[in-house]
């Protein structure tokens, strides 16, 4: 999945990768550092993000790590094939806020010979598969997934828990409203439906 000259015998493929987890798992790095290898190899590239997504900044991808790299915020998946032509490599973060027409755009760039980097949330603050992203993980290539450190067992952690009571499945946020949980701490957390609970037994 590391490799920036994917063509073999004067024929170029492309393929999509999908960089998954919890929130503050590292997902945008990851796709930042992958960008950055392609940059060196000299490939045109070009990377997308939500418009709905305006936490850190308007316009560039942005990590929790504050690496951060210019982008093209759009609100339809569809916007990305006219936007992203002569590109040979595509990155989109935050990709469980689209909608599924994200997935055939993903297959068309991939088909046209474009190697597809594709970062976002696998669930949402219930612990369920989030928008389009179960279907990206299923058609890509590499599916990566990487993980934050639960704060309450330090162990893996690969469930976003939200702090809040918000309903809405998108709420835009960052510590002060997400923590990410361990198995084991998340389903205590959901069960007690108290987001401090460990604290308030002290």
């Amino acid at each position: 999945m590391f490799l920036e000259n994917t063509s073999t015998n004067n024929e170029q493929f492309g393929s999509i990768e999908v960089i998954c987890g919890s929130m503050f798992s590292g997902k945008t790095e990851e796709l930042l550092r992958r960008i950055k290898r392609a940059k060196f190899a000299n490939l045109n590239f070009k990377i997308f993000k939500p418009s709905v997504d305006v936490r850190h900044h308007k316009s560039k991808v942005v990590s929790h790590d504050q690496n951060e790299i210019v982008s093209t915020p759009i609100a339809c998946p569809l916007d990305i094939l006219s936007l992203a032509k002569d590109c040979s490599v595509v990155g989109i973060d935050e990709a469980q806020f689209f909608n599924e027409k994200i997935v055939s755009v993903c297959n068309d760039l991939a088909n046209a010979g474009v190697r597809v980097i594709v970062a976002g949330l696998d669930m949402d603050f219930k612990g369920k598969p989030f928008g389009p992203m179960p279907n990206l993980m299923a058609i890509a290539e590499y599916v990566t997934k990487v993980h934050a450190v639960c704060p309450r067992t330090g162990g893996l952690a690969n469930f976003s828990f939200r702090k809040t009571n918000a309903s809405s499945q998108v709420v835009l946020g960052e510590k002060d409203q997400y923590e990410p949980l361990s198995r084991s701490a998340f389903y205590k957390a959901v069960k007690t439906n108290r987001p401090n609970s460990k604290r308030d037994k002290k």
